[in-house]
Order: C-alpha cells, then structure tokens, then sequence
C-alpha cells in the first residue's frame, strides 16, 4: 500500500511538470506572437536612414487636386533607388507621387501611410498621416480674413491670388487678404511679403515712417521696416499687431495668419551649423506667433512647412553659380521641416497647426525653367530649371491648393 502512494505521487508530479512545460511554451509563443500581429494592425513609424517625414494631415476638397511628391517627403540624394508603397484607399499611386482629385463623396478622414523598401525588399522607413478630405461646401459664404507673412515666396503673390481665385467658386467663403499690396495687378492681393526676409527681421527691423498701404516699388517695399513693429511712447520699437489691424484691417485681428519663412532664415547653414540656425529661427518666430495671439487667441495661425527646392542643380547653378548646392539646402530644408514638425506639431489646441506646402510641389516641373542648347556644339535643346527656390507660377498655385484645402478644414470644423 505504502510503495502504491509512492507510486502515485511520482506519476502526479510528472504530469504536473509535463502540464507546466506545455504551458510555459504556449505563454511564450503568445509572447512572441503578439507583437507580430499588433505590428500588422498598426505599423511602428520609423524614419529610417532616408529621414522619411509625413504631416500629422494632409488637406483635401472635392475637385481639386492633392499630391505627395516622394522626393519631398525624405532625405535621399536619388529616391528612384528606393520602392515608395502608399497605403490608402483613396487616391492613386504613380512613379513620383500619390494623387489625388476627391469627389463629393470622398468626404472624411483616412489613414495614409508611406512604406519605403530597399532592393532586397526589406522596409527600411515607415510614416503615417491622415488624409482630411473636407466637404466642397464648408464655409459657403461666411465672412474671413487672411493674412499671408513670408518672405520672396510670398512676395510673389502668386498663392494668396490662387486663394482669391477658388473662392470665387460658388460655396466657399468670401475671402479678405490683409496687408500690402505688391504691384499692379490685382489691388485686392494684398499681403505681407519681403525679398530676403527672415523671422528675425519681421520681429526686430524697426525704421521710422509711416507704412503704405497702396502700391509701392518692390525694393522700397523690401527697405522698409518691419510692418508690425511700432515705436511707443518712449520711442522704443515693439510688435504691436492690434495697431497693425487698426491701420490694415479696420480694427479686426485677421481670422486666419498664415506663416511661410525660413528659406533665408537657414540658407547658408552647414551640417555643423543648422541646429543652431534653426533655434534662432524660432527665437523669433515664436515671438510673431505670440504678436498674433495676443491680439487674437482664436486667431487660427498655419505653419507652412518649408517647401523643398526645384529638384536638380541646375536650378541652383542658374541662381548661386557655385554658391550653394541643391544637396546642401535640401538637407538644411528637411531639416526645418523636421524640428517645426517638432515644436508646432500637435499644437492644434493652442489654434497654431502644420500646412503641409512641402509634399503637394512638383518640384521637377513646377519650377520655372528655359529651353537651351545642351552645350556650345550642338544645335540639340532642352529644358534646365533656372531657379533654385522659387517656383514658377504652376508652384505656388499647388501651394495656394494646400493653404485653400487647409482653410475649408478649419470651417467645416466650425460648423
């Protein structure tokens, strides 16, 4: 009796340990598992050598058209050598880029993400973002004021005209532009535009005299002083955005302030030198941004994300000679583009948001550009872009979409 309970024992305690072995397997293959498939249901953003960046949104309304340009969105001396995969059920998947013309029915949010592979196959660079489609009728006949700040790009006021143009479609609100105006054209153009301009000098250049509002000589324009610096009592200069508004905008802080800078801000940065440029940079954007809401906190303020340069050298060549390299600034562009991702970023509380300019630029064919001979001993000709940052007027139109999609966003939010 006493050697069957013995017996007995053992056996139980085998089959514990069998039963704990099985066990303890099964636990491990769940451990192991389970990351593989949470990473199928939700895939880990990486940047990857080639520093792939997406906007946390991109903008789009019915009928007109939105693109993400592959060379815009990362850090690659030749992207042809890299497999760009667009996951998103809207739209459509080219050589270049995703596009995208949104129907009526379109309207919604939709997850958009970027895979790049290597040769082998193998995802060396992930990003996602959410494709915003808004309804083609958002803010059909309210009243809004934009304010455009920038520097030679928006001197050219080629995209605050494109956001008067598509307002003038039926169902879309009737647009105010504040500030100057840059020439004869179009005197409802009006904007806050200066050649070579930088943060720095919209929040500290002070000269004395009084601000035109008409037309003036772009150069005269250039040499005046910062349009929102005054001198108080004392004589002391300060940004001073509510007497601003009095002289420009009947009194009213702007319903909507968009800011594009930074070209000139970090041009001639180096490797060793672009992070510091770029926290001078914001030393002095953030004080414009405060200027604004200080007047206005509901003010909505876009945050144009630094458009990339015309995409070969020869625009460079044309424009700096051997001064700058087309390598040289993309690194220094993508760059800002990265840290203001960083620091403006999710800040949609505080009314300050990201207008992803940078990915909806051709920058192949929507620089400007002039047919010339190949060299002095052929008769043969062909096409060289002829500038290094300026986009010809098919550019900025595209960048006029993104601000235009952007806006109708922030109205159907309202509504």
């Amino acid at each position: 009796m006493k050697q069957k309970t013995v017996f007995t024992i053992k056996t139980i305690r085998r089959v514990c340990a069998i039963v704990f072995a099985v066990f303890s397997c099964a636990i491990l293959f769940a451990q192991t598992a389970a990351p593989a498939r949470t990473v199928a249901r939700m895939p880990a953003r990486f940047p990857g050598a080639i520093r792939l960046r997406l906007p946390p949104r991109i903008y789009a309304v019915p009928g007109i058209e939105m693109n993400v340009y592959f060379d815009n969105i990362c850090l690659a001396a030749n992207p042809l050598n890299y497999v760009f995969d667009v996951k998103c059920e809207k739209g459509r998947h080219q050589v270049e880029r995703w596009t995208f013309v949104p129907a009526e029915g379109d309207v919604g949010q939709f997850p958009f993400v970027i895979e790049v592979r290597d040769e082998t196959n193998a995802i060396i660079a992930r990003a996602e973002s959410v494709l915003q489609v808004a309804p083609k009728k958002a803010g059909a006949g309210q009243q809004i004021s934009v304010l455009t700040v920038g520097d030679s790009l928006t001197h050219a006021a080629v995209y605050p005209a494109r956001l008067l143009e598509l307002c003038k479609a039926e169902g879309n609100p009737q647009i105010t532009l504040v500030g100057h105006v840059p020439g004869e054209r179009n005197p409802n153009v009006r904007i806050e535009g200066y050649g070579g301009w930088t943060a720095h000098r919209f929040a500290t250049f002070y000269k004395e005299g009084e601000r035109q509002s008409g037309m003036v000589d772009w150069k005269t324009w250039n040499s005046s002083g910062s349009p929102f610096l005054y001198a108080d009592s004392p004589g002391k200069p300060k940004l001073d955005f509510a007497r601003y508004c009095r002289e420009f905008n009947g009194g009213k802080a702007p319903d909507f302030v968009t800011f594009l800078l930074g070209c000139n801000d970090n041009f001639g940065a180096s490797d060793e030198t672009i992070e510091a440029s770029i926290d001078t940079m914001f030393k002095y954007y953030d004080m414009l941004v405060d200027m604004v809401h200080q007047s206005r906190n509901d003010t909505k303020i876009g945050i144009l994300l630094l458009v990339p340069p015309s995409g070969t050298q020869d625009g460079f060549g044309a424009s700096y000679k051997c001064g700058q390299t087309r390598w040289q600034y993309k690194r220094n562009q993508q760059r800002v583009v990265e840290r203001t991702m960083e620091k403006y970023g999710k800040r949609e509380q505080d009314n300050i948001f990201l207008i992803p300019a940078n990915v909806n630029l051709d920058c192949l064919r929507n620089y400007s550009s002039s047919q010339v001979q190949w060299n002095s001993e052929t008769k043969e000709e062909g096409r060289r872009l002829n500038n290094g940052v300026h986009p010809a007027p098919e550019g900025y139109r595209q960048m006029g979409n993104t601000i235009f999609c952007w806006i109708k966003a922030q109205l159907a939010a309202e509504q």
